[in-house]
């Protein structure tokens, strides 16, 4: 069986994405841009599908980023060009667009970038100018990764430089307040103009990350806390593991479990299922399991196991997210048994993924258990799932050696070969020039 080296996606430079976005401006319009703004991919350390319900997430910038070369407009029209796709010109009409479903309605890549200036305005922060914008990115698509909000927190940057709103700040002395009511608008963006019915998380990782730290991020009050992570200095990596499997957030698997929250939620009594303590769990699940009664059987059987199992990952994420960022406060070395312990509930939370909320698929659980066979302390799913990537805490020295494992399972099981990135906080959303 075929060892072949890992193939580890490079995240372009601040100059070569800036050189990259200008070039195709200047050969799509024939102009030079205003400036160049970039954001960051995320990648989920912990806390998965605990934002909208209102619980903790742990999430890093990733140095892979959506980079937007842009040139205010006198008028309302938005011209929008990728790399993609250079030889097409996409042009809207900001008094037109509008939400997904409606006559004004935005298709694809486009509404993750005119529904975030469609936010704005609603948000009571216009009117807007148009703006001719050109966007090449490295963040991986379809990955699991945020390559739409880093594509919405680029934007919502320039807009607000260009249009001179004021809120976000440069990204060395960002504005944190300002940014989280950027934050805003992109999630309205996101929910509303693409059809994504998404929670907080990913935008608020690209636009109010630091380089060297984790977020804390409470998504019930939208406050955040940086949380140190420099794993080089504890001879430790994260090794992103995309497994190209095919990953979507429309297609109505993430809403319907959004759904099953909100339904649980509304049985037990409580705003959001972060409102249960984890002592009070078993009291909860109790309830819910009640509707189909001992002998239940059918629809109502199902739908009342569906919405215990629901209740039990957020619960135990929410309760390990928190865990996990007290271990990476305290003052001891991620190494020995804190390391172990930090190990343990990242793969608890896959387990959990997998099992409860059923948002795993094969090539991620393979991933995760190659991984942790390979000497990973701790291996899960991250993001949406059903695809997308997972991340393995690794020591330094043997992140080839796992992703070389991953690799020989992928092809013994007769998958698409999988990809790689090293995961290294970096900063958030900000001007290049």
């Amino acid at each position: 069986m075929s060892s072949a080296a890992p193939v580890f996606t490079p995240a372009l430079t601040p100059q070569e994405g800036a050189r990259a976005a200008s070039a195709l401006f200047r050969e799509a319009f024939d102009a030079e841009p205003d400036g160049v703004w970039c954001a960051p991919g995320r990648v989920n350390i912990i806390g998965e599908h605990t934002d909208y319900n209102g619980g903790l997430a742990l999430p890093i910038a990733l140095p892979h980023r959506a980079y937007l070369a842009l040139r205010r407009r006198e008028d309302r029209t938005v011209r929008l060009v990728s790399s993609l796709t250079p030889q097409s010109i996409d042009t809207l009409d900001l008094d037109v667009i509008g939400p997904k479903g409606t006559p004004g309605e935005v298709r694809h890549w486009n509404a993750y970038i005119a529904g975030v200036a469609w936010a704005l305005e609603r948000d009571g922060l216009g009117p807007l100018s148009g703006f001719d914008a050109a966007l090449v990115s490295c963040v991986p698509l379809g990955g699991g990764l945020s390559s739409s909000a880093a594509l919405e927190s680029a934007t919502a940057v320039a807009l607000d430089d260009v249009d001179a709103l004021g809120l976000a700040g440069p990204a060395e002395a960002p504005d944190d307040a300002g940014r989280a009511r950027l934050v805003t608008s992109c999630v309205r963006a996101e929910n509303e103009v693409a059809g994504a019915p998404t929670g907080g998380m990913d935008q608020s990782a690209s636009l109010r990350c630091r380089a060297g730290h984790a977020l804390e991020l409470d998504c019930r009050t939208g406050e955040v806390e940086q949380v140190p992570f420099d794993l080089s200095a504890a001879g430790l990596a994260l090794l992103v593991i995309d497994t190209k499997a095919e990953h979507s957030l429309v297609d109505g698997q993430y809403g319907a479990r959004r759904a099953a929250c909100e339904k649980a939620a509304r049985m037990l009594g409580v705003d959001l299922l972060a409102d249960i303590a984890p002592d009070d769990l078993e009291t909860h699940l109790s309830r819910l399991a009640e509707p189909a009664g001992p002998t239940g059987h059918g629809e109502a059987e199902a739908d009342a196991d569906e919405l215990v199992k629901r209740t039990r990952h957020v619960v135990t994420e929410i309760d390990r997210t928190r865990r996990l960022v007290a271990l990476l406060r305290d003052s001891r070395p991620l190494a020995g048994p804190k390391l172990e312990e930090v190990g343990a509930l990242m793969n608890a939370s896959h387990d959990s993924l997998r099992d409860d909320y059923e948002c795993s698929c094969p090539e991620l659980d393979m991933a995760v258990a190659a991984a942790r066979k390979a000497g990973a302390h701790g291996a899960r799913m991250t993001g949406g799932g059903f695809g997308g990537s997972a991340i393995a805490l690794v020591d330094a020295d043997s992140a080839d050696a796992v992703a070389r494992a991953v690799v020989v399972a992928y092809a013994e099981a007769d998958f698409t070969a999988p990809a790689f990135l090293n995961a290294i906080p970096s900063a958030p959303a900000g001007r290049l020039s």
